[in-house]
């Protein structure tokens, strides 16, 4: 396992010290320490005389794989954790790799250091870590040892450097809330998901956007929530259904979301669709068949486990890796949206 290890020749500074030194990113001065191909001569021999002053030798090319990939995911009790790691799985065993997963329940931005340490010193060629970023330190091992980490629809948005998959939150916040424009609604609210979390920011802007391009204003009254799953969405919801105008038309930024605006709907005598139309986002298996069947925004989970992998693989092997890479989403029409009910 020390074979991953770059050799110290003395005290060694972090390695953005050396990058600001040399001129270049932090990822720039890892393909160099790690002898990666895709590094422009004259700047691999200028980053290699400040990485020598600062004590570190670079590691020989072609070092040995271990055949591991590591994946850290919250939980999978969930249909969406369970097909980002469906997905993962099939690019590991498609490129010949063995797929660990790690259940962590704290995904903050802060965490995943105890994770990324144990995978570094067991040897691992690659790591995914779904939602949340692992902390600075601990991006910087990784660093150290040539190790790429790609994060799954990362929590925060991500430093320009940093390998990630998501999906196009923005494009599908904007399809869902014009379908629902389209159809003929006005007063159209939506219920979000927490406010730090860069995907339900790009969503909630996608419903925005829709609002303004179809020439109406944005009632900030029947924007709600702050949290994903059924209870906030039941809770949103009830404020919404008992408001003195209430909204013909709910987009949910989760199924789970969803799920909860149509128990409300049901237990307030709302008709869904007659008298409100509801849009998800997700398209969990259980969308299709909820009653009625819920119109959504189709996430491609399973895609984005199976590209954060081949990302991973990529990088491992020097080849162009995009930074950012983003899976497009699709409107799913199903029977929970209508024109608006007259009069």
């Amino acid at each position: 396992m020390d074979a991953e290890q770059p050799v110290s020749a003395g005290p060694q500074q972090p390695l953005a010290v050396v990058a600001a030194e040399a001129g270049v990113s932090v990822p720039t001065v890892s393909k160099v320490l790690n002898s990666r191909p895709d590094v422009a001569a004259a700047t691999r021999e200028r980053v290699t005389a400040v990485l020598a002053r600062h004590g570190y030798a670079v590691r020989p090319s072609g070092s040995r794989r271990t055949g591991f990939v590591d994946l850290r995911v919250v939980d999978l009790d969930s249909t969406w954790a369970e097909a980002v790691v469906r997905g993962a799985a099939r690019a590991a065993a498609r490129l010949g790799a063995d797929l660990v997963v790690t259940v962590d329940s704290d995904p903050g931005s802060g965490s995943g250091g105890t994770w990324v340490r144990h995978a570094l010193r067991r040897g691992t060629d690659g790591l995914v870590s779904v939602v949340g970023v692992p902390d600075e330190g601990a991006r910087t091992d990784l660093a150290r040892a040539g190790v790429p980490l790609v994060v799954v629809d990362p929590r925060t948005r991500p430093d320009p450097e940093l390998l990630a998959v998501a999906a196009t939150n923005f494009r599908g916040g904007l399809d869902a809330t014009a379908h629902l424009v389209g159809l003929g609604h006005r007063r159209v609210a939506t219920i979000t998901g927490p406010q730090d979390q860069d995907n339900a920011v790009a969503r909630l802007a996608g419903y925005r956007t829709a609002l303004i391009q179809a020439g109406l204003a944005v009632d900030e009254g029947l924007v709600r929530g702050g949290a994903y799953g059924v209870d906030a969405g039941f809770r949103a919801a009830e404020v919404l259904l008992r408001a003195d105008d209430p909204p013909t038309a709910v987009f949910a930024a989760s199924d789970d979301t969803a799920i909860g605006v149509l128990r409300a709907a049901r237990e307030y005598g709302v008709r869904v669709p007659e008298d409100l139309s509801v849009v998800g986002f997700d398209d969990q298996p259980v969308a299709a068949w909820l009653d009625p069947a819920l119109t959504t925004v189709r996430q491609p989970l399973d895609e984005m486990g199976d590209a954060a992998v081949t990302l991973v693989h990529r990088a491992r092997e020097g080849g162009g890796a995009h930074a950012h890479l983003e899976l497009a989403t699709r409107l799913v029409v199903r029977a929970s949206t209508a024109p608006p009910p007259r009069g």
